[in-house]
């Protein structure tokens, strides 16, 4: 099963109306050309290839983070 690993962008305010993740990295053969994804669209490409999505912690104490299949 491939895996994509994903984080919250840091610099986008609370109902900024742009992505909000970052695609860091994926296993298997998938490819991202987008920099900045909506968490929609990263579900539905998921969902698609069968991908499993991890959401690593965005601070400093690895609170914030959660998993997602």
């Amino acid at each position: 099963m491939s895996k994509i690993f994903a984080r919250q962008r840091r610099k986008v305010e609370q109902g900024e109306k742009r992505p909000r993740y970052r695609v860091v990295a994926a296993t298997g053969d998938l490819k991202f050309f987008a920099e900045h994804i909506r968490q929609r669209e990263l579900e539905a490409i998921a969902q698609a290839v069968g991908a499993e999505i991890i959401y690593l912690p965005t601070d400093a104490t690895g609170a914030g983070g959660h998993k997602h299949v």
